[in-house]
């Protein structure tokens, strides 16, 4: 999906959120903060925000919502670095996007888990915000982040890897896991499917390209 209809993208505009990004890192930090300074009502609000079928059977259709708010860690030191990272992405990609493509990319990532939560019983943001990341590093493939702080790596390897994990889990895990690791990334195969593809066919290409050197070399 590489552009929008401009009359789609018309009349959708006036329900996307500018700096979406920001408000939801806000949230997630507001939450954490309450259950790290005051655990009782922290929990309790924690309690609340999650997504489940049987919460929303009883309606409690806020969830639907508020479920993006959950914070991504219970460490303080790796919850700032994720926040970080996470609006770091996101504002990146809403400014090369524009804030409507964004929304709309974050919004099919939403309703993927709602759909998981629906089928499965239950479901989170975890796999809403890695989508951030896996677009990102199709998008910027050679952009380098620091990882543990130290560690120079371009973010491709990182996606790497983490895809290594997710179609691990995919194979061994149960048909709720298999159902949830789609339906959560699916705004990732509609918004930047084809990156995904180029940027995968470059690197076969260049590793090709440096195992002929290699071998010119010692020819």
């Amino acid at each position: 999906m590489n552009r929008l209809n401009p009359e789609f993208e018309r009349k959708i505009r006036r329900f996307t959120i500018p700096n979406l990004m920001q408000y939801i890192v806000i949230g997630q930090g507001i939450v954490f903060a309450l259950m790290y300074i005051w655990p009782k009502l922290g929990y309790r609000l924690y309690s609340q925000i999650g997504l489940s079928r049987a919460s929303l059977f009883r309606g409690q259709i806020w969830r639907l919502i508020t479920f993006v708010f959950a914070p991504p860690s219970s460490s303080p030191l790796f919850l700032i670095f994720a926040l970080y990272f996470y609006y770091m992405i996101g504002s990146s990609l809403e400014r090369l996007w524009g804030t409507v493509k964004f929304n709309l990319f974050y919004w099919v990532g939403m309703l993927g888990a709602i759909l998981a939560a629906l089928i499965t019983g239950r479901s989170d943001n975890s796999y809403l915000n890695l989508s951030l990341f896996f677009a990102f590093a199709s998008i910027w493939p050679d952009n380098e982040v620091l990882l543990f702080m130290i560690l120079p790596i371009k973010m491709k390897y990182l996606a790497l890897f983490d895809a290594l994990i997710f179609i691990y889990q995919f194979i061994v895990g149960s048909l709720s896991v298999k159902v949830t690791i789609v339906l959560c990334l699916l705004n990732v195969f509609l918004f930047v499917g084809g990156d995904l593809i180029q940027t995968f066919r470059n690197e076969v290409r260049y590793f090709k390209t440096r195992q002929n050197f290699r071998k010119n070399m010692w020819h």
